[in-house]
């Protein structure tokens, strides 16, 4: 088994990793030496911005419950590597040699003496280089489901997860470690070729508790359910495919019905809102400059916050004829679909808020997260916000809705929106100068002073 890290709850110290520099406190420790190799953090130094003890205690149990979590993975996923890496080695060399590859335990059970003999004298012949393969050294892996966790993120999945992003990889990752970490409490840590359909059942179990909004907790959506589901089920079948095993998943066959009912609608902020709300002066408060040009490029361009936090200075063409931004693959970032790859022209309040980050908005590559959290609080201090259901989003459905009501083409708004289409695709969509002049349509007013 994989060392684990010790968890707060053993350590006698309230103040562990606690030190207060001038008048605030922060989080100081040591990266352990068995996963000194694989973390090159070495003393981690963290300011929990806060000068209150109680608060900065609140804080360090969070970020030590995080370390460790992260620990305990690194040191589960190398152990994992090793002992897979292993038993597929033995494995493959078995089948060259012209044997199955089968434990010792399972030789002496299930095969002939004369067989044995037979490999006994092959590993003999071979100075005892190829015993382990012929003669099952190695058992079948029986990694928990955290250590199986772990080894899909750095061997088996390796391929998924290529081309994304630092963050696109953390969020990648925290999904499927949140299935297997609600597994593992309602079930639990048990080797994940051991898990039966009764323990599936019991998760199924769990999951629909919290769809149906049992016992008085907050009903969650079936689409949630399906994806933490989807996971452990994805597990278990990369990991019996990778060990090329004959085995049921027990996961298959169990979903959640996704009805219309349980999605969440995000409405759209109208016309008459963004005019009166969002283009006057003075409108968003404190929000810094770089959250509210982003804003702004959204009105006119109906782009995903994501999209233009994470534009690079060369997709921003302002010198162009018809000035525009070209949503592109990157390298080092995945994008949300290939109906995503488009050319949207700059008109109105998103041309001018584009024309003053030429460059893009550094402050937010890359963190998303950060920008959608850092517009919703400005948008609510600032009572910008409709209604509880509207969000950020709200300004993107706004402006398919303006589309749609001034009679613009069906293709050209999926094009613009980046949706799938499924008309049979024919030319190139229209020139950037045709698409300009069909958004000109819907470009809202707005006062200068708003960007100064």
């Amino acid at each position: 088994m994989a060392k684990k890290i010790p968890s707060s709850s053993s350590s006698p110290d309230p103040d562990r990793y606690l030190k207060k520099r001038a008048s605030r406190w922060h989080y100081v420790r040591r990266v352990p030496a068995h996963v000194a190799g694989f973390d090159p953090r070495g003393t981690i130094q963290v300011s929990l911005k806060t000068s209150s003890h109680e608060v900065a205690r609140i804080k360090r149990d969070a970020f030590e419950k995080a370390d460790d979590l992260y620990w305990s993975g690194l040191a589960d996923g190398h152990q994992a590597e090793s002992v897979v890496s292993a038993y597929n080695a033995a494995r493959t060399r078995a089948l060259a040699l012209g044997f199955e590859y089968l434990s010792s335990a399972n030789l002496a059970a299930s095969r002939s003496l004369d067989e044995i003999l037979r490999r006994v004298e092959k590993a003999k012949g071979s100075g005892g280089r190829e015993a382990p393969a012929l003669l099952g050294a190695h058992e079948r892996p029986a990694l928990t489901v955290r250590e199986a966790t772990e080894y899909y993120f750095n061997t088996m999945a390796a391929d998924e997860a290529r081309g994304m992003s630092e963050y696109q990889f953390a969020s990648w990752k925290k999904v499927k470690r949140y299935a297997a970490e609600s597994f593992i409490s309602v079930v639990d840590n048990k080797p994940l070729l051991e898990i039966t359909r009764a323990d599936a059942q019991r998760y199924y179990e769990f999951w629909l508790d919290r769809v149906k909004g049992s016992k008085g907790g907050k009903r969650m959506s079936s689409n949630t359910a399906n994806r933490s589901f989807g996971n452990m089920r994805k597990l278990f079948k990369t990991y019996v495919n990778w060990l090329a095993l004959d085995i049921r998943n027990p996961f298959d066959g169990l979903s959640f019905r996704n009805r219309k009912s349980d999605r969440r609608v995000v409405p759209p902020f109208e016309a008459e809102w963004i005019k009166t709300k969002f283009l006057v002066p003075g409108a968003f408060g404190r929000l810094n400059d770089d959250a509210r040009l982003i804003f702004l490029a959204l009105i006119e361009t109906g782009c995903r916050p994501s999209e233009i936090c994470n534009l690079r200075p060369e997709n921003i063409r302002l010198n162009h004829p018809v000035p525009h931004l070209a949503i592109r693959f990157q390298p080092d970032r995945l994008i949300k679909t290939e109906s995503s790859i488009r050319e949207i022209p700059l008109l109105g309040v998103s041309l001018e808020a584009m024309k003053r980050a030429p460059k893009g908005f550094p402050r937010y590559s890359d963190k998303e997260t950060n920008l959608s959290a850092t517009l919703m609080k400005g948008l609510r201090s600032a009572k910008l916000l409709p209604s509880e259901e509207h969000s950020v989003y709200s300004i993107r459905h706004s402006f398919e809705k303006r589309m749609q009501e001034a009679g613009l083409d069906y293709d050209l708004r999926c094009r613009l929106m980046g949706h799938a289409n499924d008309r049979p695709q024919y030319g190139d969509g229209g020139s950037l100068e045709w698409r300009r002049d069909q958004l000109k349509k819907i470009v809202l007013p707005f006062d200068p002073a708003i960007l100064a």
